[in-house]
């Protein structure tokens, strides 16, 4: 006789277990690509600086459109108002931009505008030889989570590089001392180390820390050179606002850029931006969001403030945006968002340079300062920038200081 095949119950289950595996792999798949931990293939393989030159110069500008002098972009009741070539993105958009307000909680501040394109991109003024950037003397990877039950805050001290170098030689030892500001309060001091080329830290400290806190304090990060008098030298030292962190909703963690203390720094303000990329779409988003405290230039008692990014490739600008003008307000809110398109493959070849401008009485624009922002920057410019890389989809927000040119 014919050997009996398997039962149909066995075979069913064989079908449904099947079946089951294909789903869970198609789920994963799916929040995988929704992550954006699986960026699309870029378009661009050959990709070099003209094509954001093309898409964003001379031939993406209206042809025939009569220039308009001033340093003010169009306006309808205070609202900057999109060219043609501003409209091309899809109405999609604007779904988004409504999110981006919700998550970064910009609803005090009105909706979230588009700013407009700049009608050059050949004036000197903003971009020199020199971007500014701080005097940067070694790095510290760090690692901030806060517990809301116990109501504090532990920070990981995890690694540093080239802490021991110096212009008049090395230091025999160094260690990192943890404060919150601006109260000045010491958080924890690490241990001396020998090596400052590739320091293992892996120090912990926790402090206790109210919730509202989270929105008024800094911690300070300070590295001390230790020289052959055993006199502690401050060599550099970074600085976190908390505020700008989330750190209720997740945990933070990147490499500081400790600044050289022995180098002052010329402030003229601080300036708040949203930054955040999307790597199906190939798009940077930039959320021009507010400044305070800015410093006019030449010695002027009023002045009306804008700001312009300008995207840069290796030195070249590529594009320029800019916000609406804000009648004399030091302290003035733009919450404009700028849409720029960015190949992924030359993602890590960019930088971002922010300027603040003031229009005169005369009519005439001058520089107020800039923000440097990128993988070529320092300080709080290069952090931002791998904390946008490290959420993709997610906006990103942190204050800067505003520098004078």
């Amino acid at each position: 006789a014919a050997a009996a095949g398997p039962p149909r119950w066995e075979m069913g289950t064989y079908v449904a277990g099947a079946l089951a595996l294909l789903g869970i792999a198609a789920v994963n798949l799916w929040k995988l690509w929704r992550s954006g931990g699986y960026p699309a293939p870029s378009p661009f393989p050959n990709y070099d600086y003209r094509y954001l030159q093309r898409k964003y110069g001379a031939a993406a500008r209206e042809q025939g459109r009569p220039k308009v002098t001033g340093c003010a972009p169009s306006e309808v009741d205070g609202q900057a108002v999109p060219r043609a070539a501003d409209t091309l993105e899809s109405v999609d958009e604007l779904g988004s931009l409504e999110l981006m307000s919700r998550e970064l909680g910009l609803a005090p501040y009105g909706p979230l505008k588009k700013s407009v394109s700049a009608d050059s991109l050949s004036s000197v003024s903003s971009i020199g030889n020199s971007f500014g950037q701080e005097f940067t003397v070694g790095q510290v990877e760090v690692s901030l989570e806060y517990a809301a039950r116990a109501r504090a805050l532990h920070v990981a001290l995890l690694q540093g590089k080239d802490l021991l170098e110096r212009d008049a030689g090395r230091f025999e030892s160094c260690f990192v001392r943890v404060s919150l500001l601006p109260a000045e309060r010491t958080v924890g001091v690490s241990r001396l180390q020998r090596s400052g080329c590739a320091v293992c830290f892996e120090e912990r400290f926790c402090v206790a820390l109210e919730p509202a806190a989270l929105e008024e304090n800094s911690l300070r990060f300070a590295a001390f050179g230790v020289d052959g008098a055993d006199r502690n030298v401050p060599v550099g030292a970074a600085e976190l606002k908390l505020s700008d962190l989330d750190l209720p909703a997740r945990p933070f963690n990147a490499w500081l850029y400790l600044q050289d203390s022995s180098k002052t720094v010329d402030s003229v303000g601080e300036i708040l931006l949203s930054l955040s990329y999307l790597p199906t779409a190939e798009r940077l988003t930039v959320v021009v969001v507010k400044a305070k405290n800015l410093v006019w230039s030449n010695g002027k008692g009023t002045a009306d403030p804008f700001v312009k990014v300008y995207l840069l490739q290796d030195g070249k600008k590529i594009s320029k945006k800019k916000t609406a003008v804000k009648r004399d307000d030091p302290n003035p809110v733009f919450n404009e968002a700028m849409i720029f398109s960015v190949p992924a493959i030359v993602l890590q070849e960019l930088s971002l340079r922010v300027t603040v401008a003031e229009c005169g009485e005369d009519g005439r624009a001058d520089n107020t300062g800039h923000v440097v922002i990128g993988p070529s920057a320092s300080g709080m410019g290069i952090t931002h920038w791998h904390q946008m890389l490290a959420t993709l989809r997610k906006p990103v927000s942190m204050w800067h200081t505003v520098r004078r040119n």
